[in-house]
């Protein structure tokens, strides 16, 4: 979390969120109004957000990590726009540390050079658009983060991720896993594209998998820009 972004949430008549989310900022939202729901119910939970700021209240709506990265604030967005200009609430995107820098920051420098992010969720995108994604940063060699790797119910697409990238590049290319990037309980792993699907990995974890370039020294990854050294 930015100060920038905790100073919003400390001048906030109400905060909204995933509960989970909700939960994590508990100390920061004691005495405030909440508004928070389950998962899959992100355009009520936004377009109360909205109803409320349309009666001249200060709205934070809370995501984890960056809300501009697979967040709320596009959504946000698209609600607001609808409502006729002359009431149109002020959108202030704040920005956070998203899970792809906090990871990255763990492992080393991953990210040195160009790189994709692709989510594995196939809620909102269908699947086989996410592997012709996956199919074309694997060949442009590109270092490949991934959200929502693995979740109970989806646990097969990561692998089909794996067998494509492994078409492109070698099966020693350094992958880095971390788990609750961070959070409390913050862990990360070095493995390989040939063995990487063999450790744990779930919905909290975040998968960076190197490009031809990407070497490990030191317990670090590290993606060379391309100086002289």
């Amino acid at each position: 979390m930015t100060p920038r972004a905790r100073q919003a949430i400390v001048n906030a008549d109400i905060v909204v969120g995933y509960n989970t989310y909700i939960a994590l900022i508990r100390a920061l939202v004691e005495n405030k109004q909440l508004i928070g729901t389950a998962m899959m119910q992100e355009i009520e939970r936004c377009q109360m957000a909205v109803d409320e700021a349309l009666t001249g209240k200060k709205i934070a709506v809370v995501s984890s990590g960056d809300p501009g990265i697979y967040g709320m604030a596009g959504l946000i967005l698209e609600l607001v726009m609808k409502q006729p200009e002359a009431v149109r609430p002020k959108v202030t995107v704040i920005p956070g540390i998203s899970a792809v820098g906090a990871a990255a920051a763990i492992l080393g420098a991953p990210l040195m050079h160009d790189f994709a992010v692709i989510s594995l969720s196939d809620l909102l995108t269908p699947w086989e658009l996410i592997k012709k994604r996956a199919e074309m940063a694997a060949a442009g060699d590109f270092v490949i983060a991934i959200y929502n790797p693995k979740s109970k119910k989806r646990v097969t697409q990561i692998e089909e991720i794996r067998q494509i990238v492994l078409a492109h590049r070698p099966s020693s290319t350094p992958v880095g896993i971390v788990h609750q990037a961070s959070r409390t309980g913050e862990e990360m792993e070095l493995s390989s594209l040939a063995e990487f699907t063999a450790l744990p990995i779930d919905m909290f974890s975040l998968v960076i998998i190197g490009n031809s370039q990407t070497y490990v020294a030191g317990g670090r990854m590290i993606t060379p820009r391309g100086y002289r050294v």
